[in-house]
């Protein structure tokens, strides 16, 4: 048997090639939409793909499923074991093959058997792989968004991202009963798991890329804890804020992700097209590392740097209904590239890019060029009584501590609770200043030129000693 892990870094997160060597045919789990990159990977191991699934709905990226099942001819499989809120609208007319609890198939000599197991999503199955060519016993279990390394699928997503209300502690005590039945499963099994530390489907997952469920028994604090009151409070507290775009997500996955053949190449634009849009309004986006943003920027851009975080900025700050233009570093490819990232989380209206180095000529047109204030640790405790403090980190680190005085806002919420902030100068923070820094860019795009940079954030703050606060943030709708 062949596993072969396929890892996207932007989204933290995992599929996999299982392939029987013997006859050359393989099953893909939980491709996303870069169909090409699991062809690809399928062609180098000399296999062909004869089956594609997925362990659930999926709120954080747009499912492959359907289009790799089509492109290569292979039979998908979906979870039919979710109720009637939770099937697959397009499920009979892409010909899929429904799964539920006990249901088993064969790629070549891998046995695959699909195990219910609800909580993080009502409709959510594992798989336990079988090589049969030299075992009857299972080998390991792909486990989606059920068992992380480290960490479970967190519980809270129907309401807090789906709108479900009323969901949260159910679906954490349906967690619990799944964690209990497959516990009892052999230790030696492994454990591969749908995603790594970075994504937003949990809130402590681990680095490493897999595991045993013996190993998570022991330090898998979801794992060790028996009592199944406790264990919900600890599932729902202190998870992250869901970004904004996993209901949307969710609701296109279910209901029929696109279908597409590759990327569209998105036009390019002069510098007299951007003051054009600078002009009209328009939404932009520079995606320059902060600090070549906070030196010289055009005004009414936000500022959302390509890293590893793109994706999550992106999906919660961007607009979906139309078209958005960016300011992208590099030649064709790195162009080509933001256009392919972005399209993993379903935002494919690039209006048109602008390169980064012809900032110069927009500013020769007559657009008068801004930086953004950068403010030491040292300077802001200085002149803190005199200082509007906006803190964009999440509601859990918060609650941690806190610059005293100051106003909470989590960066995705900021656009529109820009009113809660009082006039005049104002300095953001987070814990270490890059969503700060986005932040920053929001709010001078709102209007307030009087916007500056805690640097270091949080983190050095109170490194080095200055006050930190732990009153709880009033609860906001």
């Amino acid at each position: 048997m062949l596993l072969k892990r396929i890892f996207n870094d932007h989204l933290a997160q995992a599929s996999y090639i299982v392939a029987c060597q013997h006859s050359r045919v393989a099953l893909v789990v939980d491709p996303n939409c870069d169909a090409a990159r699991y062809i690809d990977a399928a062609a180098a191991e000399g296999v062909r793909i004869t089956h594609v699934t997925e362990t659930h709905i999926h709120a954080d990226f747009v499912s492959g499923a359907r289009e790799l099942a089509r492109r290569t001819g292979a039979l998908l499989l979906l979870s039919d074991a979710g109720g009637p809120d939770w099937k697959y609208a397009f499920a009979a007319e892409a010909g899929a093959e429904p799964l539920t609890d006990g249901s088993h198939f064969m790629v070549g000599d891998v046995r695959v058997e699909a195990v219910h197991t609800p909580g993080h999503t009502p409709e959510h199955l594992s798989f336990l792989v079988t090589d049969t060519a030299v075992s009857q016993e299972y080998m390991g279990a792909l486990t989606g968004d059920f068992i992380f390394v480290a960490d479970v699928g967190r519980p809270d997503l129907l309401e807090r991202a789906a709108g479900r209300a009323g969901t949260m502690d159910a679906a954490a005590r349906t967690l619990f009963n799944s964690i209990q039945y497959f516990r009892k499963l052999p230790d030696y099994l492994q454990i591969w798991p749908g995603h790594g530390a970075g994504s937003a489907c949990g809130k402590s997952l681990g680095a490493m890329p897999q595991s045993t469920l013996g190993y998570e028994k022991l330090y898998n604090w979801a794992l060790v804890e028996q009592d199944e009151n406790r264990f919900v409070t600890q599932a729902l507290d202190g998870q992250p804020e869901p970004p904004a775009y996993f209901a949307l997500m969710k609701k296109l996955n279910r209901d029929g992700p696109p279908l597409v053949d590759m990327v569209q190449v998105p036009p390019s634009m002069t510098a007299k097209d951007l003051a054009g849009r600078i002009h009209d309004g328009e939404t932009i986006v520079d995606t320059r590392s902060a600090a070549d943003y906070a030196m010289r920027h055009a005004p009414g851009t936000i500022n959302i740097p390509r890293n590893k975080s793109f994706l999550t900025w992106a999906g919660a700050l961007l607009p979906y209904d139309r078209e958005v233009y960016f300011i992208v570093d590099g030649d064709d490819d790195q162009r080509m590239g933001v256009a392919r990232e972005l399209s993993l989380i379903g935002l494919d209206r690039m209006g048109g890019v602008l390169a980064g180095s012809s900032l110069g000529l927009v500013s020769d047109l007559g657009i008068a060029m801004l930086a953004t204030e950068q403010v030491t640790t040292h300077a802001l405790a200085a002149r803190r009584d005199e200082t509007m403090i906006v803190d964009v980190r999440a509601r859990t680190e918060w609650d941690e501590g806190h610059l005293p005085g100051a106003i909470h806002i989590p960066l995705g919420a900021l656009q529109s609770r820009m009113k809660e902030i009082p006039e005049g100068p104002v300095v953001v923070h987070c814990q270490g200043g890059g969503r700060s820094a986005i932040a920053a860019s929001i709010l001078q795009r709102g209007g307030r030129p009087e916007v500056a940079n805690l640097t270091g954030g949080f983190a050095e703050w109170s490194r080095v000693g200055n006050p930190v606060s732990r009153e709880p943030a009033p609860r906001t709708s």
